[in-house]
C-alpha cells in the first residue's frame, strides 16, 4: 500500500529520532543500546527514504543505522541481528535498490568478520595470554584483521591487552564470577557488580529503572558518576 505523504514524514521523524539514541548510546559506550536502537529503527526506514528521496531531493549511499548495527554485531557475535538485516533486505528490496553502496555486500562482509571473531574467541578461550603477534602463524589471516577484532574487544572491556615486547598478550575478560565496574544507563551511577549481572537487564539500586548494566573499561573511585 502506497504511504500518503504524512506518513511518509512520520517515519522520518521516527528514523531520525532513533539514529540521533543510536549516536548517543554510541559515544557513551553502550554497545548493546547501539544496536537495539539501530535495529527499532529498520521498520522507519522505508518511509523515511521515500520522503527524502521525493520531497529532499536526497540520495543515500547507505544508511547509517544499518552501518551501526553492521559494525557492532560482529563484535558481539550477534548472529539474530545479522539474520534480522537480512530478512528486512530481503522484504524492502526498495531500500538497497536506493542506495548506492551494496548492503548485501555489506552484510556479508560482516558474516565473514563475525565468523572470525567467533574464530579468535574459542581460540583465546583456550588460549589464554596469546600473543598477538602470534595470531597470523597459528589461525591465519592477517594481522590488520586481528587487530580491528581485539581492538574493538579491548574498547567494550571484552578483552585486555598487556603490552609485551611491541606486541600484546591477550586475554578475554569472561569470569563471570568477577566483581566489575558498571553503569547505570538510566542515572549513571558506576557500582561494582558481578559481571553476569550485566548480561541480564536487572532493578538499579540508585534510580529503581530496569536496565542492562553497561560495563566499564577502566574501574572510577568509589561513589563516582560519569
Amino acid at each position: 500500500m502506497a504511504m500518503t505523504k504524512a506518513e511518509m514524514e512520520d517515519h522520518q521523524h521516527r528514523y531520525q529520532s532513533l539514529l540521533s539514541e543510536a549516536q548517543a548510546a554510541d559515544r557513551a559506550g553502550f554497545y548493546c543500546t547501539v544496536i537495539e536502537k539501530a535495529k527499532a529503527s529498520w521498520k522507519y526506514i522505508d518511509g523515511m527514504m521515500q520522503y527524502e528521496r521525493r520531497y529532499e531531493n536526497k540520495e543515500f549511499g547507505s544508511i547509517p543505522t544499518i552501518d551501526l548495527a553492521l559494525k557492532y554485531a560482529p563484535l558481539l557475535l550477534d548472529y539474530i541481528s545479522l539474520n534480522t538485516l537480512e530478512e528486512l533486505l530481503k522484504d524492502c528490496r526498495r531500500i538497497e535498490n536506493n542506495t548506492s553502496e551494496s548492503l548485501g555486500d555489506k552484510l556479508s562482509a560482516a558474516r565473514a568478520l563475525m565468523r572470525d571473531a567467533h574464530c579468535l574467541w574459542d581460540h583465546l578461550e583456550h588460549n589464554p595470554g596469546f600473543r598477538q603477534d602470534e595470531l597470523r602463524r597459528v589461525i591465519g589471516g592477517e594481522p590488520e584483521q586481528w587487530r580491528a577484532i581485539v581492538e574493538g574487544w579491548e574498547k567494550m572491556a571484552l578483552l585486555r591487552r598487556e603490552p609485551e615486547g611491541g606486541t600484546y598478550r591477550l586475554a578475554l575478560a569472561t569470569r563471570m564470577d568477577e566483581v566489575i565496574p558498571a553503569k547505570c544507563p538510566a542515572c549513571g551511577i558506576i557500582a561494582e557488580v558481578p559481571k553476569a549481572m550485566c548480561l541480564d537487564k536487572t532493578v538499579c539500586p540508585e534510580c529503581k529503572n530496569t536496565v542492562l548494566f553497561v560495563i566499564l573499561s577502566k574501574r572510577p573511585k568509589a561513589g563516582a558518576k560519569e
